[in-house]
């Protein structure tokens, strides 16, 4: 099933919002990394680079900034107040604005690959990333 069915069958309101992966991805990286120089952020491949793809969850990976992991995250995430807010990906320009996402759950975007939620303030973030097993998910607060 496609997360847009998904997440409507779970009742949210799903729009999707064409042209908005950079500006997201954008905002997203002056809310959780902006406490980091380009020197940094070059060190932990935040971007792409020279045939690298960056992530912007590295600054968790790389423990530049604080967050929950595994579990933890996925309880934290469950947990917090999803009125309404963003969910947008690494590499696409797909992004969505989802309203009454209170049943939104880490399970439901298990099998997503780099996929980065955010509240429409950018106070918290949850991501699951491509390497399942190894490296997230992860929850964190601006």
């Amino acid at each position: 099933m496609d997360i847009v069915a998904l997440l409507q069958r779970r009742g949210m309101k799903v729009k999707e919002i064409r042209g908005w992966g950079t500006y997201l991805r954008k905002r997203w990286e002056e809310a959780f990394a902006s406490h980091l120089s380009d020197d940094e952020k070059t060190s932990i491949y935040l971007f792409d680079r020279g045939g690298a793809c960056g992530f912007l969850w590295h600054v968790f990976s790389y423990e530049k900034r604080e967050c929950l992991t595994e579990i933890q995250a996925e309880k934290a995430f469950n947990l917090e107040k999803k009125d309404s807010c963003y969910l947008f990906y690494q590499h696409s320009n797909f992004s969505l604005y989802l309203e009454k996402a209170t049943a939104l759950k880490a399970e439901d975007l298990s099998e997503e690959m780099d996929v980065y939620v955010v509240d429409k303030e950018f106070t918290w973030t949850f991501v699951y990333t491509h390497e399942k097993g190894w490296c997230g998910p992860y929850f964190s607060r601006k």
